[in-house]
């Protein structure tokens, strides 16, 4: 196996996930974007209409791939035959990078299709970096992880969130993909500081940034991305930008998602919110 890239990635500047409802409009004429994230498995197929409106667009514009089935943290071995179309889907489209997420989707082979958090431990730790370098290797470069939200602890953590990622980041060599949107629902969950997170975070590893919206339950938030991005997931985002610099920022929308304008806009305003955050730090 090659070993993985230790060349800088790019610097892509502010894009949106990749949507069937969007692609025409993409496609007919340029839009206010600098690139896209597309869901990997939706186009780990052999053809077909989606993989054709990938090519297309990715003609025109760099493209990311975001996986929700690598199942990182799982017990059960590594999906090989995943990998292989992954690696495929990479070969194809050539995108800037890959990122999936720090958590489990299954457990004896069965994919639950939900993104569940990991007990934060050293064992953990080890367990997890260990697959990404195997990750690593297979695809010949390195991978994002993404920190995800979570509803509950587990009684074995010791270790704060923040940490738990960081180590993972550091015994695998790999890069971060920061979900501002995710710690922000967390600290209100779970009841800490979102600037310590932050804080915690090696900028050398964050390579992407994610926005997006949440509901509430109870008293719960839910990461959703049924909504526009709320004001207190921008104040953290200026924060980010303050402490990470200029790194590749995307708004995500998921379930109702609004015409491309309204989408454009929010990046609009995330483009003026770091513009104003990198004069304030420097």
């Amino acid at each position: 196996m090659s070993q993985p890239e230790r060349e800088p990635l790019p610097q892509l500047g502010f894009g949106l996930g990749l949507r069937p409802d969007h692609y025409e409009q993409i496609a007919a004429a340029p839009q206010r974007i600098d690139w896209f994230e597309a869901i990997s498995e939706n186009y780990m197929v052999g053809g077909g209409r989606p993989l054709r409106w990938l090519e297309r667009i990715r003609a025109d514009y760099p493209v990311v791939l975001h996986g929700v089935s690598l199942s990182i943290g799982s017990s059960d071995a590594l999906d090989r035959a995943y990998l292989i179309e992954l690696k495929a889907l990479a070969e194809r489209v050539q995108p800037a990078w890959i990122s999936d997420h720090l958590c489990w989707t299954g457990i004896a082979g069965r994919n639950l299709h939900d993104l569940l958090p990991l007990p934060h431990t050293m064992e953990a730790v080890r367990h997890v970096a260990a697959r990404v370098r195997e990750v690593q290797d297979f695809l010949g470069r390195r991978i994002l992880l993404e920190n995800v939200s979570s509803y509950a602890v587990f009684r074995d953590s010791r270790l704060p969130e923040w940490e738990f990622l960081k180590a993972i980041a550091e015994e695998a060599d790999c890069l971060l993909l920061l979900d501002v949107n995710n710690i922000y629902v967390n600290s209100q969950n779970h009841g800490f500081d979102p600037l310590d997170y932050l804080r915690a975070i090696p900028p050398r590893r964050v390579q992407q940034i994610h926005l997006a919206g949440h509901s509430r339950s109870g008293e719960l938030l839910i990461d959703t991305h049924d909504h526009p991005v709320p004001e207190p997931v921008w104040q953290l985002y200026a924060a980010a930008v303050r402490r990470f610099g200029a790194v590749a920022t995307m708004v995500e929308r998921d379930d109702r998602i609004p015409p491309l304008a309204e989408l454009v806009t929010e990046l609009d305003r995330a483009r003026a919110i770091a513009a104003d955050s990198l004069a304030v730090a420097a």
